[in-house]
């Protein structure tokens, strides 16, 4: 993680000694070194929750980078996470609230700064995988790079439908 990198500790322990306020300065710096080099380097940036919050993030990503937002529910979430002690601004006492309240702010700032979207929902990881890179490939992003090898896809359980990308 570049950020704990940079700041010397766990995330968590930061927010508690310095505060949010002081962490999304340091998230806005970072993005911007990050996303000012993408382009030649070929990164993959997997952002915080959070780092759409700030105005020059989302002009950074959206200008820099090509941003996948990986869109989940409130409930999807809480089932992934309700045993995450790391994440400061869900412990509280009630983190599916929470996790509703953030999603209100943030999913409006995510889809302004999305060029594509994928519905999580269950899929496996490698199913998401497959599902980005096809769709950046046949938008013609991936021409001359190598693409990762291809990984069957896990079937998920029947009643649970795949997830769908939806270009801007």
């Amino acid at each position: 993680m570049v950020l704990e990198e940079r700041i010397g500790m766990p995330i968590r322990s930061f927010f508690e000694q310095h505060g949010e306020a002081a962490f999304r300065d340091i998230e806005e710096k970072v993005l911007d070194e990050l996303t000012a080099s993408s382009h030649e380097q070929g990164l993959v940036l997997a952002t915080g929750g959070g780092a759409v919050l700030r105005p020059l993030n989302r002009q950074n990503l959206h200008q820099r980078c090509t941003v996948v937002y990986l869109r989940s529910t409130p409930e999807e979430l809480y089932r992934r996470l309700r045993h995450d002690t790391q994440r400061p601004l869900l412990q509280v006492a009630d983190p599916l609230a929470r996790l509703r309240e953030l999603y209100e702010v943030r999913a409006p700032l995510y889809e302004e700064t999305a060029h594509y979207r994928v519905d999580t929902g269950r899929p496996s990881v490698s199913t998401l995988v497959n599902m980005i890179v096809m769709q950046l490939d046949m938008a013609g992003l991936l021409e001359g790079r190598p693409l990762p090898p291809p990984t069957p896809p896990r079937q998920p359980p029947p009643q649970t439908p795949p997830g769908g990308i939806k270009p801007r």
